[in-house]
């Protein structure tokens, strides 16, 4: 019998991320004039690129390598996911782009539809590095949830309550903004049979959970990073909690990120059931 381990499986698309962060960060940060419009996607495309790679080099397999075309379709379905929070941010004006006066509306919305393209692929590829980390893999299951008619229906009118509290009163609320979707969207993925995370928390498995929400929190802090030296770039105003700051973030936003892996997982079943199935 054979008993010789498979060798995980070669990543090229590693070395087109690396050339891209190699060239495209350096540039982004030192070249004068609007550089960041053009150069965010191919960095962040090259941080996307990177991280499949080394998933598909610690466990096999990657979003890119099970399947290209749910790989590309990931960055087309992320731009209108986070319109929406766009459209709830000209109610809470809770961040503000610089430098956007620079560009035409069609030039300025052409370069924004480009650089959103990026936001759930990155999470999506980070979480799925975090659920290779042996201490993830390790977790007993722990507190559960009950994935049941109820708890459904309090979850979506909670979620219903948070979404209009931000939006008529924002400078208090907005906050609200990182859990209310979650919360009205996890119900109407099970009723529609789609997946959704209570189908392991009522089994006390928070591994999904943990890896999304560690997911969005590390792109969180290359976001902000990366956007310290950008130009344009994006800042906040986030009334009661502008303190303590991190690059342009104020450490408790940073507590946003959290759900908002939960969050974009919620949008991704309900806008797309049958994509991409994510390791977590």
């Amino acid at each position: 019998m054979d008993t010789t381990r498979s060798e995980p499986r070669s990543a090229p698309q590693g070395l087109a991320g690396l050339f891209l962060l190699a060239v495209c960060w350096p540039l982004d940060w030192t070249l004068p004039g609007q550089r960041t419009a053009y150069l965010f996607f191919p960095l962040w495309l090259g941080y996307i690129l990177a991280v499949d790679a080394l998933v598909c080099r610690r466990t096999g397999a990657s979003l890119w390598t099970r399947s290209r075309r749910g790989f590309l379709l990931l960055f087309i379905l992320s731009t209108p996911a986070w319109r929406l929070f766009e459209l709830i941010n000209d109610r809470t004006g809770n961040w503000q782009y610089l430098g956007a006066d620079g560009f035409t509306p069609l030039e300025y919305n052409l370069l924004c539809t480009l650089s959103f393209s990026t936001v759930m692929p990155a999470v999506f590829e980070t979480a799925e590095l975090v659920r290779t980390f042996g201490w993830i893999k390790s977790l007993r299951p722990g507190g559960r949830i009950a994935d049941t008619p109820r708890v459904n229906r309090v979850m979506f009118v909670a979620g219903l309550a948070m979404l209009a509290l931000t939006l008529v009163w924002p400078i208090y609320f907005y906050p609200f903004v990182w859990i209310s979707l979650l919360l009205i969207l996890e119900p109407l993925n099970c009723r529609l049979g789609r997946p959704h995370l209570l189908e392991g928390l009522k089994h006390g498995d928070w591994r999904p959970a943990i890896s999304l929400s560690l997911g969005a929190l590390i792109c969180g802090f290359f976001w902000e990073m990366w956007n310290e030296w950008s130009w344009p770039q994006w800042v906040y105003h986030t009334p009661g909690a502008n303190i303590l700051h991190l690059f342009k973030m104020p450490l408790p936003g940073y507590g946003g990120y959290i759900p908002f892996g939960l969050e974009l997982f919620a949008m991704k079943n309900f806008l797309w059931p049958r994509g991409p199935k994510l390791s977590l």
